[in-house]
């Protein structure tokens, strides 16, 4: 592993040779240079583009500052504007499209297309489901977008206005391509990216797992839109080859060396900044049921010793007040030692992993399967999945007491009661056990309703954002088809619904 973070250095400039090359040239031979090299070991930009992507989703742009804002899991103390949804318009979340399109996707297609010609699926079948992972993240922020032809910029045909792709037929791809990419991986058990896999360590069997894994999360995302879909590929999911997650071991995770050149990019944030407070939403839910992650996820709150969040969208006046009185995010997320006002000081925060997907999702994902009697499961089933993803969400932040979880989980409010108010405890889960990955919870909390919360107390708009707009970028270069996905979606609001977002048909919205 430590192999993969020393070469990451060189990848970041085979990645900018490889987005600079254009491949549809006719002028080649005069103006080949043989001392530069247009193409570039896969095992350099592979953990290039893994890096950056889980930057891009799981940062402090996106994540930390936006979406977990959304969401109630955090709150804002100083810069409020995204705290009252003004990070949701056409301009807010730029950087994070062109990212994906512009680094992270292009280089997942360069692995990808490098594998498919040596016929290695040890090369591509990773490659490919990080495309699937990182597409994710694009269609359930903005709806449709470009996918068929986002990449083919520098084609021998080149495609520089991509067409937007339907969020159902997007979605349709997931599941075509995660199978490919799980039965490829059959034929082989170490992936030859050259020891710079930094998820799986060149782990075949690992990448098998995640990409089922996936396609179940994809499958589960879709179950309001189109329920037969869903349960054909949540069956085609779980039975996959190689199967799914089994337990943390499995979790697909970026492992920070913490090196202070490669740190978790929360951990970036919080070496200098201190305006981050936890959401008075989630710490109220923890509180209410005794939940030990509390201790990880928050700090105690500085004029109190207690654990108690902000509510969400203050004013600048009246968000200060809460400096002290609400908990800062764990000190497990903190590079330390840092210090901000009168004894505080932070933690290992540059090494915290970023999770991209875990055994507690997964088996919250059966849960819910099971309890509607999809994908092969059945109702009797899902409390034992119920349980295992919560033990599996305690013990990935370190809470490994049996009597502590035995405790928790035996609590009347905990305990799970099945039908569908063992749908809403399963969903109530997930949004705690997605903490740190905002996107997911906020794509979860559409789906399932739950939990309830509450508008912020000075905001732009009279609902929970459901989508972000456009980026400007595209209303000024790609018009047309922003035109045609916006005519598809039935608009480009912060409210329209795509595809996938049903609540009504939700029995958790009910």
């Amino acid at each position: 592993m430590n192999r993969t973070w020393s070469v990451l250095a060189a990848a970041a400039v085979a990645a900018a040779v490889i987005t600079g090359c254009d491949n549809g040239s006719k002028l080649s031979g005069v103006n080949n240079n043989p001392n530069s090299p247009v193409t570039a070991p896969v095992g350099t930009v592979f953990p290039n583009a893994v890096q950056s992507g889980v930057g891009n989703w799981l940062g402090a742009g996106y994540d930390l500052r936006d979406i977990s804002l959304i969401i109630q899991h955090m709150a804002e103390n100083q810069y409020i504007g995204n705290d009252q949804y003004k990070g949701v318009g056409p301009s807010s979340l730029n950087n994070n499209w062109a990212s994906a399109y512009d680094n992270d996707l292009k280089d997942f297609q360069y692995v990808y297309s490098t594998g498919l010609a040596e016929k290695d699926p040890s090369v591509w079948a990773p490659a490919s489901i990080m495309q699937q992972w990182e597409y994710g993240y694009l269609t359930d922020t903005w709806g449709d977008v470009p996918y068929s032809q986002a990449l083919a910029g520098d084609s021998i045909a080149p495609v520089l206005q991509p067409t937007y792709d339907t969020q159902q037929s997007i979605y349709q791809n997931f599941f075509t391509k995660l199978s490919a990419a799980a039965a490829a991986l059959s034929n082989t058990t170490k992936t030859t990216l050259g020891g710079t896999d930094p998820i799986y360590n060149d782990d075949a069997a690992k990448w098998q797992k995640f990409a089922n894994s996936l396609h179940a999360r994809d499958a589960m995302r879709i179950v309001n839109a189109d329920p037969a879909t869903a349960d054909a590929e949540l069956k085609a999911a779980f039975t996959g080859p190689g199967g799914v997650f089994t337990s943390n071991d499995d979790n697909a995770q970026l492992n920070w060396p913490g090196d202070n050149i490669f740190n978790n990019p929360w951990a970036v944030n919080f070496s200098s900044r201190d305006d981050d407070r936890m959401s008075k939403t989630l710490i109220d839910t923890l509180n209410h049921y005794n939940d030990p992650r509390v201790a990880v996820y928050a700090m105690p709150a500085a004029a109190t010793g207690k654990y108690a969040g902000q509510p969400n969208g203050l004013t600048n006046a009246t968000a200060v007040a809460y400096s002290d009185s609400a908990s800062r995010p764990g000190a497990i997320f903190y590079p330390g030692p840092v210090a901000y006002g009168s004894g505080f000081y932070g933690g290992s925060g540059g090494a915290q992993p970023s999770y991209l997907m875990t055994y507690a999702e997964l088996a919250l994902i059966q849960a819910e399967a099971a309890e509607r009697g999809l994908g092969g499961l059945n109702p009797a089933q899902a409390a034992a999945f119920y349980n295992a993803g919560i033990t599996a969400s305690m013990n990935q932040w370190g809470i490994t007491n049996a009597g502590t979880i035995a405790a928790y989980l035996a609590q009347p409010e905990v305990a799970y009661k099945g039908g569908v108010l063992g749908l809403k405890q399963i969903a109530l889960q997930k949004w705690i056990a997605l903490y740190s990955d905002g996107g997911q919870a906020w794509f979860e909390w559409r789906r399932t309703c739950t939990p309830q919360l509450a508008l912020p107390q000075v905001a732009i708009y009279s609902f929970v954002p459901r989508r972000i707009k456009y980026p400007t970028s595209e209303l000024s270069a790609n018009s047309a088809n922003v035109d045609a996905a916006t005519t598809d979606m039935g608009g480009n609001a912060n409210d329209t619904m795509m595809w996938e977002d049903k609540p009504s048909a939700a029995p958790t919205c009910q």
